[in-house]
């Protein structure tokens, strides 16, 4: 896939404004190091042309939350200038109202989408996984399909559909296919959100086990 990592595809209405000491960042910064150190989120020379990927946000107030800037992938750690706040997210007309000292991920539409569905949900993680990206079938993940692009109002309600559906119910988290190695996971918490995550990479490893072991042995039938 061609697409660049990292571009704001939505109109952004973004007000520059000092960091509220209300935000909870701490919580935020704490889950956000160990998605780090997985690799979950990060940046690699090799990967999506060299762009950092993968955020992660909060619920506010209402349907407002706060979220990693756009392009802080890369750092091992953030500080409060590396958030701000979604105030408003006009999804039909591909609108997002924001302020603080950076502007929102390039994915802020599909976490406004994922908060707009459930005032239950009060964490969204999205990451990069090739793991569990290509094990989605054998995994039997939700999913969005193929051709529907990041950051775009296809995918919010592409999202908002998958909220509402059978697959969900049990398991907090789906693939973007037409976003490579995307993943999403949201939660009552972090705790929550995260455990599905790792669940999920576990899973994907073990298939992945599975069919190394298994060409293997037919190899070995073979000679």
């Amino acid at each position: 896939m061609q697409e660049t990592e990292g571009v704001i595809k939505y109109h952004l209405d973004h007000r520059q404004t000092a960091t509220n000491p209300d935000w909870p960042l701490s919580t935020m910064n704490s889950w956000r190091c160990l998605l780090y150190k997985l690799e979950l989120i990060g940046q690699t020379p090799t990967r999506y042309m060299g762009y950092g990927y993968g955020n992660i946000s909060q619920r506010f107030i209402g349907e407002q939350f706060i979220i990693s800037g756009t392009q802080t992938g890369g750092l091992t750690e953030l500080s409060a200038q590396h958030y701000c706040l979604v105030e408003k997210a006009d999804i039909n007309n591909n609108s997002l109202y924001s302020s603080g000292s950076c502007k929102p991920s390039s994915e802020a539409l599909s976490h406004a989408s994922i908060y707009q569905q459930d005032p239950t949900i009060h964490c969204v993680i999205h990451v990069h996984s090739p793991e569990i990206w290509h094990a989605t079938k054998e995994l039997k993940l939700a999913h969005s399909a193929k051709n529907i692009a990041y950051g775009t109002p296809e995918m919010a309600r592409a999202i908002g559909k998958l909220i509402h559906s059978e697959e969900l119910k049990q398991r907090g988290l789906f693939t973007l296919l037409g976003h490579e190695d995307g993943v999403i996971a949201f939660g009552q918490d972090f705790p929550e959100a995260t455990c599905a995550l790792i669940t999920a990479l576990a899973n994907a490893k073990e298939c992945a086990f599975d069919k190394i072991r298994n060409f293997n042995l037919h190899s070995d039938a073979r000679i």
